[in-house]
C-alpha cells in the first residue's frame, strides 16, 4: 500500500496516552504477552495510570475483545496477537539477498462488498506490497515470507522482472524521502523525551512507523536510509523496559 506523505520535516504528533494505550504497549512488547494484574499495577504507575483507572480499563478491554482474562492474568486476544506478530516482524524483518525478481499479486475476485475490499487492501499492505494500479500489487522479492495461501481465492500471484528499471518503479510505489524524514524526526523526538509517558508515546509512534517501512533491498534504498536505526532504537527501548520495570521477554 502506498504510504501517505507526511508534512515535510515533521513526524506524526504523539497520541495522548490512555490507560488502554499503556497496557497494550506493555503487552505488545512482552513475550509471552500475559501479565498478572498485580504486575500491571506496578508497571503502569510510572506512566501516570492509577489502580482504579487501570482496573476500569482492563474491564473495558476484556469486554471489547482486546484482552483475555484467566484468573488474575491478562493476555492479548487473537486479534492483538496477530498485531504483535506484525510488530515483531517490523522490528526484525526476515530478508534474503535480492536477485532482481518481484512479487506480484493481481486481484481477480469481483462482486465483493466494500468491507471485504478494504480488508484485502489492508492485508496486502501488511505484506508490504504496494499498489501500482487498482488491483495490481507488487514489491521486490527479498522478504523471507510466503504469501498466504488464502490469496489464491481472490487473486493470482506471479514472480518476475518488470521491464521498467527497479529504481524508477520503487520511486513510483513508495515515497521514500518522506518516510525517511518522518523517521529522522521520530528519532529526534524519542531522544528528547524526558518522562516515561512521553518516551512510551514516542516509541509507540516509532513502531507504528516501522510497520510502514517497505523493507526494500539495500541497493534500492536512498543513502542514509534510517530504517535500521529506527529498529535499533526501538529494540533498545524494549530492552530498557525489560530491565528497570521488569517487563518479561521484551526485546
Amino acid at each position: 500500500m502506498r504510504m501517505k506523505d507526511p508534512p515535510h520535516g515533521t513526524a506524526p504528533a504523539p497520541r495522548p496516552l490512555s490507560a488502554r494505550s499503556v497496557v497494550l504497549s506493555l503487552l505488545l512488547g512482552a513475550h509471552p504477552p500475559r501479565l498478572p494484574v498485580k504486575e500491571l499495577l506496578r508497571l503502569v504507575e510510572p506512566f501516570g495510570v492509577g489502580g482504579s483507572t487501570l482496573r476500569a480499563a482492563l474491564s473495558r478491554m476484556v469486554a471489547a475483545g482486546d484482552l483475555r482474562r484467566t484468573d488474575a492474568v491478562y493476555g492479548l486476544s487473537d486479534r492483538l496477537l496477530a498485531r504483535q506478530r506484525r510488530q515483531d516482524e517490523a522490528v526484525r524483518p526476515l530478508t534474503r539477498g535480492w536477485d532482481g525478481d518481484w512479487e506480484m499479486v493481481v486481484v481477480t475476485a469481483t462482486g465483493r462488498d466494500p468491507a471485504a475490499r478494504a480488508d484485502l487492501r489492508s492485508r496486502l499492505g501488511e505484506l508490504r506490497l504496494a499498489e501500482l494500479r487498482e488491483g495490481v500489487w507488487l514489491r521486490p522479492a527479498n522478504l523471507e515470507r510466503p504469501l498466504p495461501p488464502e490469496l489464491d481465492r481472490v487473486a493470482l500471484t506471479y514472480r518476475g522482472r518488470p521491464d521498467e528499471p527497479a529504481a524508477h518503479l520503487v520511486a513510483r510505489l513508495w515515497p521514500l524521502p518522506a518516510w525517511a524524514t518522518t523517521a529522522h524526526a521520530l528519532l529526534t523526538r524519542a531522544a528528547a523525551a524526558g518522562t516515561p509517558a512521553t518516551r512510551l508515546a514516542a516509541y509507540a509512534a516509532m513502531v507504528r512507523h516501522l510497520l510502514t517501512d517497505p523493507v526494500l533491498p539495500p541497493e534500492l534504498l536512498p543513502p542514509d536510509w534510517p530504517g535500521d536505526r529506527l529498529r535499533a532504537a526501538y529494540a533498545g527501548y524494549q530492552r530498557e523496559l525489560a530491565g528497570p520495570v521488569g517487563l518479561p521477554g521484551a526485546g
